[in-house]
């Protein structure tokens, strides 16, 4: 058996994914397109196991791999050429960009897809491309082919959430299952007291729509904390008027902290799923958040939180009126309750039980 991931460069929330994978799964290697983790983050994404990792010859170019997007398809075939000498009988890939392209002779292909794959090239082309648009609007279209190609390559796909699973319907034609990712819940517990601000949590960049949170409380003087760093810090700092605090980048215990202590959490981008929602539920803390995509299938409108249907700063503001003037006041346990949906043991024994079940099956 072995496992298939897009790169691993840091430990974050793919790789806690990963780490829930091994803790379930005995894999003998790992194919990757580059590897440039510190030991450290290895050893949690491994779980401390033995696991030999296999990378492409992408490995050259070092942190700037992202910038070779476009050949991309060249290095997933230098990792297939890599992968022939494989006598893995299954593989399992944690996918969203091209782990579900590892082919390997014979082997059974279960792919988990942790969010829209490539989505650079389908919903978000602006978004990363805008500088290249008029070059890159020539390459797209086979971009595109080939990784519609690519996705017919697992024998069975598992998406991270209905609105992944729509998604891989639409653009791929491909069914799947959905098993909602792991998040460690148990680690996070209400807090007793409540204090008199709002907190947004996330890396700071420009599909997170931090600016229009930032706007909403421009307007209503609210205190707000802005945990977390990225591209628009800087921009977002100078826009903010005093109500606002950024502390930048927190420990996980700090982070736990802000957000068990906030009246509300405040969320205003579209997450394939939304891990960040979670937590803050399993805090005991209520989340106003977009109504789409992941957080219309966290978030309980009017019971865990409040749901809004534009991304404007006068919708947020509205919704936090809702939330506050709400005649019955959202409840701490209800909200940790509803959290306990998308616990790790819930995705561990889930997809253990798929593997089995249709692995089995299929042999």
């Amino acid at each position: 058996m072995v496992l298939s991931a897009d790169w691993l460069d840091k430990y974050g929330g793919a790789e806690r994914v990963i780490s829930a994978l091994n803790e379930v799964f005995d894999f003998s290697s790992c194919f990757t397109l580059v590897n440039l983790m510190k030991e450290e983050d290895i050893k949690k994404t491994f779980v401390g196991k033995k696991v030999k990792v296999i990378n492409s010859n992408l490995q050259f170019f070092g942190f700037s791999f992202r910038k070779l997007i476009l050949l991309f398809p060249f290095f997933v075939n230098n990792l297939n050429k890599k992968a022939r000498k494989s006598k893995a009988d299954l593989i399992i890939s944690s996918s969203f960009a091209t782990a579900k392209s590892l082919k390997i002779s014979n082997a059974f292909h279960i792919s988990y897809f942790q969010a829209r794959n490539m989505k650079y090239i389908w919903d978000e082309v602006d978004l990363y491309f805008n500088s290249y648009r008029k070059i890159f609007r020539f390459i797209l279209p086979l971009l595109r082919k080939y990784d519609i190609k690519q996705a017919s390559n697992p024998n069975v796909i598992i998406v991270n959430s209905i609105f992944v699973q729509q998604w891989v319907k639409n653009i791929y034609g491909r069914d799947s299952i959905v098993i909602y990712p792991p998040v460690d819940v148990d680690y996070f517990k209400p807090m007793d007291i409540k204090e008199e601000y709002y907190v947004t949590v996330g890396r700071i960049v420009e599909y997170k729509r931090f600016d229009t949170i930032v706007e909403a409380f421009n307007k209503n003087k609210k205190r707000l904390v802005i945990v977390g760093s990225g591209s628009m810090l800087t921009k977002l700092k100078k826009k903010a008027s005093s109500n606002i605090e950024f502390t930048g980048f927190l420990d996980k215990s700090q982070v736990y902290e802000k957000i068990s202590k906030a009246k509300a959490f405040i969320y205003a981008g579209v997450e394939d799923f939304g891990i960040s929602l979670v937590e803050a539920q399993a805090c005991g803390t209520p989340v106003i958040a977009y109504d789409k995509a992941g957080a219309k299938e966290i978030v309980i409108d009017g019971k865990t939180g409040v749901l809004f249907k534009e991304q404007t700063a006068n919708c947020i503001n509205s919704s936090i009126d809702k939330f506050e003037n709400n005649p019955k006041p959202f409840s701490s346990n209800e909200a940790r309750e509803n959290s306990l949906r998308f616990s790790k043991d819930r995705f561990k024994k889930e997809i253990s039980d798929f593997v089995n079940m249709y692995f089995k099956t299929e042999l």
